[in-house]
């Protein structure tokens, strides 16, 4: 790849890379699939939904949108996703390629193979059936980065009991309001995990949500994972190893209507309900796969993939599971933290399993810059071909950071923008077909179509900032919210008519090319100029000294409100006197003196989620001196009391 060095802006990553021409040559996407889709967009989908797929019935309509926003992909067409994402491999004779390279966090590891992956799946889905769990049926799955976790969404997905994924780290009321709106029949969850070496526990929430309430629930299958004592209650609670050890190995699978509800995965409302997004069989899994091959350049018989998302998170449901396993790819599970034993965990099992595509979070490239390149230095990187971001706006710096230190320099960088509600990637470059430019999603992916509007729903020109609309219906979008479609409606559909708009701000370059600014909730207004968190956090981010940072808007009696930012030190880099002048100098230079911070925090650490988000309304209660919100799914639930203690030291 050539890199042109950027005229403006941050000096350390380039402006664009153009495609290596040998990697482009081997492409598995190539920029035929723009002009085909435009051409034909329904007709475009069909050809994937057929040619990543096993139907049992072939669909007899494309898109049925008559009772828009309420979309149906695929009328007519019947399939089961569990045979799609197992069964048929092992069928195809592939039942011996290793699908899931499995890594404990203390070390212990599994290796799976597509037929036993699928042997697996039919006895969980017997053990489901056992406990009476049938077609339509709801099950809440509460586990770490396991095997198991895998094979309970399969096995739900091939009874067609739609599965509610909780992520491992929310508290006992997080959970028993996601059972409880889903009604579930039945919970799947664990004794316990390991994190940063040491064991932790997740039965006892689980027993904590059912005591105040969820009288849907019926039964407790428990797998045995790190030993920790539990609490049992006879007749509810089943261990998994005896009733899927017990279980047998035939299962005749039943194919169901594309349409059939898949899973229901709930998101924050900010109404403070969490909203169940609800994502069907046929469409989602025809996107999820197209996208898993397209953007990652995915050949199964050569590659080794690793996402190093929860399943707690969509990109997990997406690209983890259901992606992923219908192409019959081989993948790395790691159940633990980048740092434990060491910092260089990550890069040791890249080594040590071949992985050749990486996915993984800004944020946790951040982490990696501030660690040092140290880390990533003890191990032969070699075998990575792709490396991909998803979860917010990626900073051309460590983009090219990632691409320099992880990818030597070689490998194309994709930056990936989807949602929970969208269920599949949405904007993204494709390798060896785009020139790519750091810190850009760039453009939709084929067959995807989206605007930047202004706040009449009128597209804007390249240059300007605005609001971020699709305006046609994709396959893997949401079917609505679990139980409240008006709610759907109202959330994603009346904002402006006829496109679905769910909150993210974006603009168009002067090639027009789409960046990401972030939730327009993460706009400011400063003496009326709307200024982005997401590009300042980006600025100051391109400053020699800064590993990471975090931006958020305050109250201000003067501008309306004001620039508040908190930063990570590089490591080896000092805080001296003049390190708070520098950043705001900095960031007037780089956008302009109406972005500089009010006022700069230098801190060890951030306020992030396990998944690896940044809590920014806990740094915008530090910023107005309120009392700080939940901190339960917070990582590390101390950092925030080490920033209050540190707050007066930010002031300039």
């Amino acid at each position: 790849m050539t890199d042109t060095t950027s005229q403006a802006g941050t000096g350390h990553a380039p402006r664009t890379v153009d495609p290596d021409p040998d990697f482009a040559a081997q492409a598995v996407a190539q920029a035929a699939l723009y002009e085909e889709a435009d051409t034909d967009r329904l007709g475009f989908w069909a050809r994937q939904a057929r040619e990543l797929l096993t139907w049992d019935t072939d669909f007899t309509q494309t898109l049925d949108w008559s009772g828009a926003p309420f979309a149906k992909w695929f009328v007519g067409g019947r399939l089961n996703v569990a045979v799609n994402c197992v069964d048929r491999h092992v069928e195809a004779g592939d039942g011996d390629r290793v699908a899931l390279h499995f890594e404990g966090e203390p070390g212990d590891t599994r290796t799976i193979t597509y037929a036993e992956l699928a042997a697996d799946v039919r006895r969980a889905a017997n053990a489901l059936a056992a406990l009476g769990v049938q077609a339509g049926d709801r099950v809440a799955i509460y586990l770490p980065m396991i095997p198991e976790a895998v094979v309970a969404m399969l096995a739900c997905a091939r009874l067609g009991a739609p599965h509610s994924v909780v992520f491992g780290g929310f508290s006992a009321d997080a959970l028993r309001s996601r059972i409880e709106d889903a009604e579930a029949k039945v919970v799947i969850t664990c004794d316990g995990s390991y994190r940063r070496g040491k064991p932790t526990t997740l039965k006892p929430a689980v027993d904590a949500a059912l005591a105040k309430g969820a009288p849907s629930v019926t039964n407790v299958l428990v797998v045995r994972r790190n030993g920790e004592a539990v609490d049992w209650t006879e007749g509810r609670d089943v261990w998994w190893h005896d009733a899927v050890g017990a279980a047998g190995e035939e299962h005749e699978a039943q194919a169901f209507d594309a349409e059939h509800p898949l899973y229901i995965l709930y998101t924050s409302g900010t109404t403070g309900k969490p909203k169940g997004i609800l994502h069907t069989s046929g469409g989602y899994l025809a996107q999820a796969a197209y996208t898993t091959k397209n953007v990652f350049d995915l050949r199964p018989e050569r590659d080794v993939y690793w996402c190093t998302a929860d399943v707690g998170w969509v990109t997990g449901h997406s690209y983890v599971v259901y992606g992923p396993l219908a192409l019959g790819v081989t993948q790395v599970v790691y159940e633990g933290t980048p740092d434990t034993p060491d910092k260089d965990r990550w890069w040791s099992l890249v080594e040590k399993y071949g992985v050749t595509v990486l996915y993984t979070a800004p944020t946790a490239i951040r982490t990696c810059m501030k660690w040092g390149e140290e880390y990533p230095g003890r191990h032969d990187l070699s075998s990575l071909r792709v490396l991909g971001s998803v979860g917010e706006p990626i900073n051309p710096e460590a983009w090219a950071w990632y691409r320099r230190v992880i990818g030597a320099d070689r490998t194309p960088v994709v930056d990936t923008w989807w949602q929970t509600e969208t269920g599949a990637m949405m904007i993204s470059p494709l390798p060896g077909v785009t020139t790519l430019k750091p810190g850009s999603a760039q453009v939709p992916l084929p067959g995807v179509a989206a605007e930047v509007v202004d706040d009449a729903g009128e597209p804007l020109g390249h240059g300007q900032a605005g609001y971020l609309v699709l305006t046609e219906p994709w396959p893997s979008m949401l079917r609505g919210l679990w139980g409240d479609p008006q709610r759907y409606v109202d959330t994603y559909w009346s904002r402006f008519p006829g496109r679905y708009f769910a909150g993210d701000g974006a603009k168009r370059d002067e090639d027009g090319d789409i960046w990401l600014l972030g939730r327009v909730d993460d706009v400011m207004n400063v003496s009326g100029h709307r200024l982005s968190t997401a590009e300042i956090e980006s600025a100051l981010v391109s400053h020699p000294t800064v590993a990471e940072a975090a931006v958020v808007g305050a109250t201000d009696e003067t501008t309306g409100q004001a620039v508040v930012a908190f930063v990570i030190l590089r490591g080896g880099a000092q805080e001296g006197p003049d390190t708070v002048r520098e950043l705001r100098e900095h960031v007037g230079q780089e956008i302009g003196p109406i972005a500089k911070p009010r006022s700069i925090m230098v801190v060890a650490e951030l306020p992030k989620t396990r998944s690896g988000k940044i809590m920014r309304r806990l740094l915008r209660d530090v910023a107005e001196n309120r009392a700080t919100g939940d901190v339960t799914t917070l990582t590390d639930a101390s950092v925030m009391d080490t920033i209050r203690a540190g707050m007066t030291r930010s002031e300039d």
